[in-house]
């Protein structure tokens, strides 16, 4: 029989600046999570620090990374829990300019040992000032206690390569930290529908979970209303959509039975993993081959 996890995803309202208060009311839900028996607990995106990349002192809560990243060390090892602490943006040694920071997601395990690391790739426009992508480096797959895991980070989700380079390593579980807001629509779109993010995030990550007989845990943000978050924090597998989802405002820890039996089952039916692991599979050209195309 296959596996069945006990995960819980964190929706959270970043208060911007407030590092420490921010990390304080992180780690009340993380034990609260580890008093139900959960296995892995799955924040969002910028939850220490909300993105304010403009604020003069963001730079320098951006240096104090690693000490709140071995305080997520510690709780883990503390509750025997996997956290996955959304993203933490990390300053780059000697770096003087915005545009020399990380926006990084780890994966601490039970013991409080960091088994996997994954820097955003995809950034969403304004994030390019500010931020410096993985770039072409390949997106890896960790063995974790609950099996083959990759991460994603938010605007990633927009890329069906991403999980494809995921899925052909192995991976059943894609995590991924959000910060993505209704306001990330342009006017004219928002004039077509206020919630037309809302209905990208639901579709694509249904979408995802279908397409490569994956279950994808989404952690984002929300807040206040009227401030644009869009929440919707969810974990979602084949077949069924999303097992839980969260709202667009309300912060709040949603804990759920993974059962990676759905995901066998979706496999011998839709057969998408056996297909790209076929000698012949016709999709495994270089993407360079097409670019005079595009």
């Amino acid at each position: 029989m296959a596996p069945v996890f006990k995960v819980a995803v964190v929706q959270l309202y970043p208060k911007p600046m407030q590092i420490e208060q921010n990390f304080n009311k992180a780690a009340s839900y993380i034990r609260s999570a580890a008093a139900q028996g959960v296995e892995l607990v799955v924040l969002p995106e910028y939850h220490l620090t909300n993105w304010v990349p403009k604020d003069p002192n963001f730079l320098s809560l951006c240096g104090q990374w690693e000490i709140y990243l071995k305080k997520y060390q510690n709780l883990a090892k503390e509750c025997k829990i996997c956290i996955v602490p959304g993203t933490i943006v990390e300053r780059r040694d000697g770096a003087e300019k915005e545009d020399q920071l990380l926006n990084v997601a780890y994966f601490i395990d039970h013991t409080g040992e960091i088994i996997g690391k994954y820097i955003k790739k995809n950034l969403w426009g304004p994030e390019r000032e500010y931020l410096t992508s993985s770039g072409r480096d390949v997106h890896e797959v960790f063995d974790t206690p609950l099996g083959r895991v990759g991460m994603l980070i938010c605007w990633d989700l927009a890329f069906p390569e991403a999980f494809r380079e995921l899925i052909y390593q192995g991976a059943k579980i894609v995590i991924i930290p959000t910060f993505w807001t209704l306001n990330d629509c342009s006017e004219v779109g928002l004039k077509f529908n206020p919630s037309a993010e809302a209905v990208f995030l639901d579709s694509a990550l249904t979408a995802r979970t279908f397409e490569n007989t994956c279950a994808i845990i989404f952690a984002n943000a929300g807040g206040p209303p009227g401030h644009g978050y869009a929440g919707l924090s969810q974990i979602t597998v084949p077949y069924i959509g999303p097992l839980t989802r969260l709202g667009s405002c309300a912060e709040g820890m949603s804990v759920v039975d993974l059962d990676l039996g759905v995901l066998e089952d979706a496999e011998e039916n839709y057969k998408v993993r056996a297909d790209l692991a076929r000698d012949d599979w016709h999709y495994d050209y270089r993407h360079s081959k097409m670019k005079e195309r595009l």
